[in-house]
């Protein structure tokens, strides 16, 4: 039988106005989603509800995304779909994200359509 549990998706911003805004979204799409404000909450987030997605800004106040990335990373059995929507969006950040272990790298303002299409990847 079909495992109709939604999925859960961690939204680590520091931007009030755009953890609602993606919170909105991706509830509204079928989404379970938590949002984080900063490294620390969304690494203790991360622990409790084990998302299979990880949105996450590079720019937070308290540290960066790449160290939530890499943590997500190394912690053992983490699986979750890491994704950087950022407004870094150089060659050189896309490196950086991907070399910390997100598996994607979304400059900001990301498309709705596009973000959606990438959570597909997850389905």
């Amino acid at each position: 039988m079909e495992d109709l549990t939604p999925l859960r998706v961690l939204v680590v911003e520091d931007n009030l106005d755009t953890a609602e805004t993606l919170r909105t979204l991706l509830a509204d799409c079928g989404f379970h989603v938590a949002v984080a404000h900063n490294t620390q909450d969304g690494l203790r987030t991360a622990r409790q509800i084990e998302p299979h997605i990880v949105l996450c800004d590079i720019g937070l106040p308290d540290g960066d995304g790449y160290s939530v990335g890499s943590q997500l990373r190394q912690s053992a059995g983490h699986a979750a779909r890491l994704i950087a929507v950022t407004g870094h969006a150089e060659p050189i950040d896309r490196q950086r994200a991907l070399a910390a272990g997100f598996d994607q790298h979304l400059p900001k303002p990301v498309d709705p359509a596009t973000l959606l299409r990438e959570l597909e990847v997850t389905l």
